[in-house]
């Protein structure tokens, strides 16, 4: 029914996540029917992101130079490192203005089942770079998924030995949610994760 050009564009912007063989129709029939200038804008703008786009070479986020902006900031608290999943992650806290320490990427999050384990996230990587001494808490911010917890717990153990201070974002009810529409997980991790608000 489609052209050979059309069906390869089709499977390709199914590469994105989520996006569905129908989705995928959708979008190649808008680029190609109302936005053929913006198309072919896209298309220039991944090729020079893919060109020029790649890891940092201290925390694995995603920079342009050598050494992205953030390990390069000298008014940054270099004692305090927070270790994330994605460079997705690192645009999310950064975005919310409240962390001013280093970032360590990691490549995912553990999952023997899928063949995922610490040599494949390059936790390796990341105890090298606590091994200097320099660092002095590890703030773990993987996601409360089942990956996400068992990538810290693992982190935790890795990193007994060493003389840092480990931390674990809190985790439970969000900021202006009702406990009876909270599922019974997050309230789990609320109870588990309380604060104590009066100090001895």
């Amino acid at each position: 029914m489609y052209s050979d050009r059309f069906s390869f564009l089709v499977q390709k912007l199914r590469l994105l996540p989520s996006v569905g063989s129908k989705s995928a129709q959708r979008m190649a029939l808008h680029l190609l029917l109302r936005q053929r200038v913006g198309a072919l804008e896209l298309a220039q703008a991944i090729t020079d992101a893919v060109e020029h786009i790649h890891e940092c070479s201290i925390c694995h986020s995603l920079t342009e130079l050598d050494v992205c902006e953030i390990c390069l900031d000298t008014e940054r608290d270099q004692q305090v490192l927070c270790v994330v999943e994605s460079p997705a992650d690192v645009f999310a806290i950064e975005h919310s203005g409240s962390f001013k320490g280093r970032y360590h990427v990691l490549h995912g999050h553990l999952s023997p089942l899928d063949g995922i384990g610490p040599e494949e996230v390059g936790i390796p990587h990341l105890l090298k770079r606590l091994s200097d001494g320099k660092i002095q808490e590890i703030i773990l911010a993987t996601n409360a998924t089942v990956e996400g917890q068992a990538t810290a717990h693992y982190l935790v153990e890795a990193c007994r030995h060493l003389p840092v201070r480990i931390s674990r974002i809190a985790q439970g009810v969000p900021q202006g949610g009702e406990l009876e529409y909270v599922d019974s997980h997050t309230l789990h991790q609320a109870l588990t994760h309380r604060l104590q608000l009066n100090q001895d």
